[in-house]
């Protein structure tokens, strides 16, 4: 099944420090990279590794022509991506000596989608496939309502979470991926173990994917849930972690794997990208995944089901 990504596309000026910044601090940096970054692309780019055929659309500037070639180079589909005359969004990141990050955002063009364009895009696409959106475009909820009037299903990443989201046609998605703290914020509670059961009340028709960092993740699907772990890996960079856990998940969806195999494949995947530096550069590629799970170079995480 193909997928298409309403996806952002940013420039990462990713800044490698001892600590981060503080209010009133000047820190300096002893190194800089410029990547390929965004949710957007990150996932899209894992997508396609993972195996998907994958359509990416989106707005750039002239200075992001980079990015699109990043995406094409990764076997993107990116005929749909349009260049305008403004800024293209940006992140600015800092990396600590632990791999941890923080990350300043600039939407840029990826906050400047037309209702025509997304209408145009869709008519392109199809009423079969898969769309795929994260919270660093504009106009998300209209591309959910339209996206699920075509028949199409829809995937959000609630990150980076904020208000809108909120307001968004949620019990419209067929998957809702969060982390602890956006998934908190959409159910209303403190108490993260009951974040899953709330959003299942909320909305009945929605699976959910809880990512949990170091402590793993918990699926809920066909009244089940499930639980696993993640591998215990050297940390080098969190940046593309969770983009790339998505990515996979995904692909273990479309291709009607077990929920605890489209968990393994997740997790491993997600451990890999952790050990290199870079966004949509540590993404690593299905044939990579596979020979490390086949060769039991990681161990094999036990999956539990919990109800």
């Amino acid at each position: 099944m193909k997928i298409l990504n309403f996806g952002s596309m940013n420039i990462d000026y990713v800044y490698q420090v001892d600590h981060f910044v503080s209010a009133g601090e000047t820190l300096s940096s002893s190194e800089l990279f410029i990547n390929s970054g965004g949710k957007g692309l990150n996932q899209s780019i894992a997508a396609a590794k993972a195996g998907n055929i994958v359509y990416h659309a989106g707005y750039l500037g002239k200075e992001g022509t980079f990015l699109k070639d990043k995406l094409a180079e990764n076997q993107v589909d990116v005929s749909n991506i349009s260049f305008v005359e403004s800024s293209c969004g940006h992140a600015i990141i800092q990396v600590d000596g632990a791999g941890q990050n923080c990350i300043l955002l600039y939407g840029g063009t990826n906050q400047i989608l037309t209702k025509e364009y997304i209408n145009s895009v869709l008519d392109v696409f199809g009423n079969e496939g898969l769309v795929l959106l994260q919270n660093e475009t504009n106009l998300v909820g209209y591309i959910i309502e339209e996206a699920h009037k075509r028949g199409l299903l829809v995937v959000l990443n609630a990150a980076p979470m904020d208000a809108k989201v909120l307001e968004y046609p949620l019990d419209l998605l067929d998957w809702l991926f969060v982390n602890e703290v956006e998934g908190a914020q959409i159910a209303g509670c403190a108490i993260e173990e009951e974040i899953i059961g709330v959003l299942q009340e909320k909305y009945p028709n929605v699976n959910v994917l809880l990512t949990l960092g170091s402590r793993g993740a918990i699926c809920a699907t066909n009244g089940k849930r499930y639980q696993i772990p993640c591998h215990k890996v050297s940390v080098v960079d969190t940046t593309a972690a969770g983009d790339t856990f998505c990515g996979y998940f995904t692909y273990g969806v479309l291709h009607d794997m077990e929920i605890s195999e489209a968990l393994q494949l997740a997790t491993t995947a997600s451990a890999l990208a952790i050990g290199k530096k870079g966004a949509s550069d540590s993404v690593p590629s299905k044939e990579e995944v596979d020979a490390v799970m086949a060769n039991q170079e990681l161990p094999i995480l036990e999956v539990k089901i919990l109800d």
